[in-house]
């Protein structure tokens, strides 16, 4: 009787494996031409960034994965000025009190960057 025989099910042949590939390594080149211009978001209007603009210290508003290279080429493609120096700055969020309802928020997290142009060198904004 074969109602008791531990291998009942048919056996299903394995599929052929396909050859695989070699790995190679690749490096990837990252095209920045169309990105320079999503670098610098706006420029930063507060009270310290306008001083900052005698001394030739531009303030913008930048995303969070931007690079100081990637500003400063913004910077030269946009406005045709050679940075000297930037500086990168992460504003984290802040919890505030609302005032028409009860309770708190919370302001979003915000990056900038301080660009530091030569001295005769400015930058006018529209």
């Amino acid at each position: 009787m074969d109602l008791f025989k531990k291998d009942t099910k048919k056996k299903k042949a394995a599929p052929a494996k396909k050859a695989e590939k070699p790995a190679v390594a690749k490096k990837e080149v990252k095209d920045t031409r169309g990105q320079l211009e999503d670098v610098l978001r706006a420029p930063w209007m507060s009270e310290k960034a306008l001083v900052g603009t005698e001394k030739g210290i531009y303030v913008f508003a930048v995303p969070e994965s931007a690079t100081k290279k990637q500003v400063s080429d913004a910077v030269t493609k946009i406005y045709n000025v050679t940075p000297r120096k930037v500086r990168l700055a992460h504003l984290p969020a802040k919890v505030k009190n609302l005032r028409t309802r009860r309770g708190t928020g919370t302001r979003a997290r915000r990056h900038k960057a301080y660009v530091y142009l030569k001295k005769g060198e400015t930058i006018t904004f529209v």
